[in-house]
């Protein structure tokens, strides 16, 4: 009588357990795919940013100014 409780308890134990596993490991998914995502966003900005500084810069200015008038 005792051994069928033990062996129903430990049943569930391991029930919940692999539960609590397959949530983890589908939360780890998830965040994963979010932290993807989002590091793909700032390589586009920091493309755009990069893109922009260049434009700034006082050479390229005057680079593509002399060029407008040589044409």
């Amino acid at each position: 009588m005792d051994l069928d409780i033990v062996i129903t308890l430990l049943t569930i134990v391991v029930i919940l357990l692999s539960i609590v596993i397959i949530a983890l490991l589908v939360t780890v998914t998830l965040v994963i795919i979010k932290v993807n995502s989002i590091a793909k966003s700032v390589d586009e900005i920091t493309d755009n940013l990069a893109s922009a500084t260049a434009w700034l810069s006082p050479m390229k200015l005057f680079s593509e100014i002399a060029k407008i008038f040589r044409k």
